[in-house]
């Protein structure tokens, strides 16, 4: 299988993060905090290396 692209793993860290913060938030679960704190951290590591890519593809048109 070939390795997802940017804005797939960006979607899959905010799906994470929506699982986990609802387990955090409706049953209490501690551990789900822990997390969907990683999930927003890779989501926001994500982000950038995301903006770059297509900072560079807008500057190369």
């Amino acid at each position: 299988m070939s390795e997802l692209s940017q804005h797939e793993q960006i979607v899959q860290a905010f799906n994470q993060y929506l699982a986990e913060a609802e387990t955090f938030d409706e049953k209490g679960v501690k551990a789900a905090a822990a997390r969907a704190r990683k999930a927003l951290g890779d989501l926001g590591k994500l982000a950038k290396t995301r903006r770059a890519e297509i900072q560079e593809k807008k500057n190369n048109m």
